[in-house]
């Protein structure tokens, strides 16, 4: 951020205590800046570790340093908090931030646009799409996919599709391909030999809307830690940081066997399963119905039985369970982007004793942590993870006691 004739100018790829000539023009409401020369540099930059940095979409902080950028994500979350939400940081205890071993490779999942005869990302704050051959970003198995992927369907049904999805586990890959009109013999028969010689484990066809069925081929559906993902559904990025995120979700939930837990925006069960063992109840609530029939499918596999998974939209359902005067004894939420509006009404309504919030943004957790913090409920602990290295993104994990 910067000043310019009274107003603030928010300047991409500019960091604090810099020098830059930028070009300002009007973004909305906003003022914005466009580096056009860095004059004084930050000691905190750095030569970014790929080449397409400067026009890829995909990691907008590969010119900071890797511990600087751990300390601008605290300070952003802190800041928030305090600023949007009135949540002092003195009020809660703030817990180490959870580093990821790798700061490269971790991606275990990506979404490719077709460029051309080619795949690549969408570019940096545009739909501008930028051929990519290797990403530094995925993880090993993933990283030449774009090129070798793109090589494997050739340009004709490269120009048919809207985009790839790419998912790894464990050393497995599984693709869905998403089609604008219907699947040709020729799209199977490039899938199928990719299938043969063992480049992929399975994959996902998916044709334009009204336009057929989707096929499934191979194994498309991949296995890690009793959770069970499809390339077309979601799955945290980085599998390391997310086993940590998990683990601390529980150590803060302090479950006790009679507990009944309402799990909200539950996903294919990335915190359901672990939770389940320790509780009397877990009701795990999802509007995706994909990830609804991948937990159900690993239910049944796990023999778990205490788990009620109900497929609808969190908001209406937790505020159906008020209504009914359900009660459960911890809540935890794991909402999208836009947060959990409402969360401090259900968490009070339910008469929840403590609520652990997940979150991967810093503005929806501030404004949801006022309405906790009005209706009665005391922060009480605060971790980063970073799931996200290269990238301004964070997931936070807070926890709340009535």
């Amino acid at each position: 951020m910067a000043q310019y004739e009274g107003r603030a100018v928010f300047v991409a790829g500019a960091l604090p205590g810099e020098r830059v000539l930028a070009e300002v023009g009007e973004a909305g409401k906003a003022l914005r800046g466009e580096v056009v020369q860095l004059l004084t540099l930050s000691p905190a930059r750095r030569p970014p570790p790929c080449s397409l940095a400067d026009r890829c979409g995909g990691c907008d902080w590969m010119h900071l340093q890797d511990e600087a950028q751990l300390e601008h994500k605290q300070e952003i979350v802190l800041s928030t908090l305090e600023h949007l939400g009135g949540v002092e940081r003195a009020s809660f205890e703030l817990l180490p931030t959870v580093r990821s071993g790798e700061s490269l490779g971790y991606r275990r999942r990506a979404v490719l646009h077709p460029v051309g005869g080619a795949l690549g990302f969408h570019g940096r704050a545009s739909h501008v799409r930028v051929e990519v051959a290797k990403c530094p970003a995925l993880t090993r198995p993933l990283a030449d996919f774009p090129a070798l992927l793109a090589g494997r369907l050739g340009a004709n049904t490269l120009k048919e599709l809207e985009e790839v999805r790419l998912l790894e586990c464990e050393g497995r890959v599984a693709v869905s391909l998403h089609f604008k009109a219907q699947i040709r013999p020729r799209h199977r028969e490039a899938i199928e030999l990719a299938l043969r010689d063992g480049v992929i484990d399975g994959a996902i066809l998916q044709p334009g809307e009204g336009k057929g069925q989707a096929e499934l081929l191979g194994v498309p559906v991949l296995e890690e830690d009793g959770v069970l993902h499809r390339p077309d559904g979601f799955a945290q990025a980085n599998v390391a940081v997310n086993r940590r995120l998990v683990q601390a979700t529980v150590e803060l939930l302090e479950l006790r066997k009679p507990d009944r837990v309402l799990e909200l925006y539950s996903g294919n069960g990335n915190f359901t399963f672990r939770v389940a063992p320790s509780v009397a109840q877990v009701v795990a609530v999802e509007s995706a119905a994909l990830s609804v029939a991948l937990a159900q499918q690993a239910a049944l596999k796990r023999a778990v039985t205490n788990v009620r998974f109900v497929q609808g939209d969190s908001e209406k359902i937790a505020d159906g369970l008020v209504r009914e005067g359900a009660r459960f004894e911890r809540l935890l939420v794991d909402p999208p982007r836009s947060g959990s509006p409402g969360v401090g009404r259900w968490a009070s309504g339910l008469l929840c004793e403590r609520v652990v919030y997940v979150a991967c943004d810093p503005t929806s957790l501030a404004r949801d942590a006022k309405e906790l913090v009005g209706r009665g409920y005391k922060p009480l602990a605060l971790q980063l993870f970073d799931l996200f290295p290269q990238t301004h993104h964070v997931e936070t994990l807070m926890a709340f006691s009535r």
